[in-house]
């Protein structure tokens, strides 16, 4: 079976900042640890752009206090350093590392660009747009040829949701401090940071986000179909989403697949078939693992008999697309999954989302959060990011995937997934983690013109690299 792995911490700015205050609590001064802070950044910054000339925009916090320490590092390892200010470093420890430099401090309105630019303006604290001054700067300094470093976030992220606040500086390298901030993996901050260094800087820290990280594989030598897992797929009238789901279950590792439904078809010998009757009689066997149910699901009083029979039944369920539409209006979302008996996963995009439980804003991970404790379910929002959260606050961000995604019945497939990895054991939220990943892991894998149909035959090397 799939074992989900450890993800890595994504920390909103308050988190962050409560980690540096447990940590000078707790000993460390604040200027060491911004000392930590610069000696690392530099050290990233040489190895991955070991140029001889640089500029480093600073700002007057935290942020700029980094860019001066980041400079007078780089300058002792041989690097003719230029410093460029928006103003005075007023606060500490910043103003203390800023009154170390003794070059020159140029004007930010005028300094000429460099080969090599750190963008040390503003970190994960900025919550307002770019003030005009330093917009016109960011903009001068565009498009000019250089290799741009952020310092924990580029200048006009929004770390805690990725929004861009602004025109930012896009960077080729973002070194963020102790961990990964929301704003790396979110929206546009996911695209303008670049690729993403995180600098240990000595302190602990704890998050209710995670990136989600590859899965191990294990499966026992003696293991049999019924203990890999048993899953049902409802089959509606559009028959091919429902085929779709059916033989993603079996690529990923469901011992045995079962298609419910008018006879259509199966997309392989290997996926059995029942019609309603004889489907009725596997919900009540004690071997099933999971219910997947939506894909080609339309408005019937057949398929709101069957949405109903899995949420009060025992076997774990996803729900997708027609499932997810049949929940809109009377009962209400809310009333009908979170009085459900079976543990759920739901697998809206955004349109589906917005209809269930409103628009989700610029704070992606706060509205599928609510959205989870609503409908008492494990929520995975699929989008350039999916985002992950169940009811009891954890969440899940997988990056891990490819636009080629964005194709019809790609959500059929992940269903189909998710639904062989709950029949396999794993919990509601660590399913929809791991199916994230290998979705997105077999969609990166097929590239360009990429069509649903070929996902699941792509996820046997998928499996197979674990």
């Amino acid at each position: 079976m799939l074992i989900p792995a450890p993800g890595l911490p994504l920390l909103t700015p308050d988190e962050m900042r409560a980690a540096e205050a447990a940590a000078i609590s707790g000993g460390v001064p604040a200027l060491r640890l911004m000392e930590r802070a610069a000696a690392a950044a530099a050290l990233a910054i040489l190895r991955y752009a070991p140029g001889r000339e640089a500029l480093v925009l600073c700002g007057p916090g935290n942020n700029g206090g980094d860019g001066y320490g980041v400079a007078l590092q780089m300058q002792a390892a041989g690097v003719r350093v230029r410093v460029a200010a928006s103003g005075p470093t007023l606060a500490e420890p910043a103003a203390t590392v800023a009154a170390r430099w003794t070059g020159p401090v140029e004007d930010l309105a005028t300094a000429a660009p460099a080969p090599l630019i750190v963008d040390a303006l503003y970190g994960t604290g900025l919550i307002r747009p770019l003030d005009s001054a330093t917009q016109a700067a960011l903009d001068r300094l565009r498009d000019v040829g250089a290799t741009v470093v952020a310092l924990d976030i580029p200048s006009g992220v929004d770390g805690a949701t990725g929004a861009a606040l602004g025109r930012p500086l896009p960077a080729a390298l973002t070194v963020t401090f102790a961990a990964m901030k929301r704003g790396h993996a979110l929206g546009a901050g996911r695209q303008l940071a670049g690729r993403v260094v995180i600098a240990d800087i000595g302190i602990a820290v704890s998050a209710t986000a995670r990136l989600v990280q590859p899965p191990g594989l294990a499966l026992a030598p003696d293991t049999h179909k019924f203990r890999r897992g048993a899953v049902l797929v409802v089959r509606g009238a559009a028959s091919g989403a429902a085929r779709l789901a059916a033989l993603a279950a079996l690529r990923a590792g469901a011992g045995l697949v079962t298609l419910v439904g008018p006879n259509a078809g199966v997309p392989a010998d290997a996926v059995m078939q029942r019609d309603d009757a004889g489907g009725l009689v596997l919900l009540g066997d004690p071997r099933l693992g999971a219910i997947a149910i939506g894909p080609g699901l339309v408005d019937d009083q057949r398929s709101r008999d069957w949405l109903l029979r899995a949420l009060t039944g025992e076997a774990p369920v996803v729900a997708d697309a027609g499932a997810l539409a049949l929940a809109i209006g009377p009962p209400d979302a809310a009333a009908l999954f979170a009085g459900a008996r079976a543990p759920l996963v739901l697998t809206p995009h955004e349109g589906e989302f917005t209809r269930l439980f409103g628009p989700p804003g610029s704070d992606r991970i706060a509205a599928v959060q609510a959205a989870a404790i609503v409908a008492n379910a494990v929520v995975l929002l699929k989008g350039a990011e999916t985002i992950i959260a169940a009811p009891d606050g954890r969440v899940a961000v997988n990056i891990h995937a490819a636009p080629w995604l964005a194709t019809a019945g790609s959500g059929d497939v992940l269903t189909g997934i998710i639904a062989a990895l709950l029949a396999s054991g794993l919990s509601p939220f660590d399913a929809a983690q791991v199916g994230a990943w290998l979705h997105g892991d077999a969609g990166i894998r097929g590239g360009a013109g990429l069509m649903a149909d070929d996902i699941p035959a792509l996820l046997p090397a998928a499996l197979g690299d674990l």
